[in-house]
């Protein structure tokens, strides 16, 4: 995995995994590369996308710029995330789980680097199942779109959010 740059927007990219794949054709083989990106604003707002070229910069440029495409807003509470959460694709699933002021992120590569990119400073993980990079990333942005603060949940079951808390 290779630590994080800024763009000139202010995002943060990370490159997840690159993989090098190989196309059979009646010469040989023709390789190219596959980069897997996460791209976030470092305020709530994270994406991550799959590019494919001849060259690892190149593949590395068109999957940050798909991600930034696909971002989604994540509900943040403070520094964290609101409640705990498994997302789960394919064979993997991701645990989610907030954690208390000053714990920072605990979580494998894949996860920190996600949680790193949208701003969650204080979050609790566990990668279950696969160690598959891309069903990690795409478990976790799926519990990720399935949280919901206090007041939208309200909203949804039309009461109020003190009326839940009591």
């Amino acid at each position: 995995m290779q630590e994080k740059t800024a763009s000139e927007q202010g995002y943060i990219e990370k490159i997840v995994s690159i993989n090098r794949v190989a196309k059979v054709v009646k010469g040989g083989r023709r390789f190219s590369f596959s980069a897997l990106a996460i791209v976030g604003d470092g305020a709530g707002k994270v994406g991550f996308a799959v590019g494919k070229a001849k060259e690892v910069p190149d593949a590395f440029r068109k999957a940050s710029e798909k991600a930034r495409k696909r971002m989604i807003e994540i509900p943040m509470h403070g520094k964290t995330i609101p409640h705990e959460i498994i997302g789960e694709f394919g064979a993997g699933r991701v645990f989610l789980r907030p954690a208390s002021p000053g714990t920072g992120v605990i979580a494998g590569a894949v996860v920190r680097a996600i949680m790193e990119a949208a701003g969650v400073q204080d979050i609790l993980s566990k990668s279950l199942g696969t160690n598959n990079p891309h069903n990690i990333v795409h478990a976790a942005f799926k519990g990720l779109e399935m949280l919901k603060t206090s007041t939208a949940a309200a909203k949804m079951r039309s009461t109020t959010s003190e009326e839940n808390l009591s």
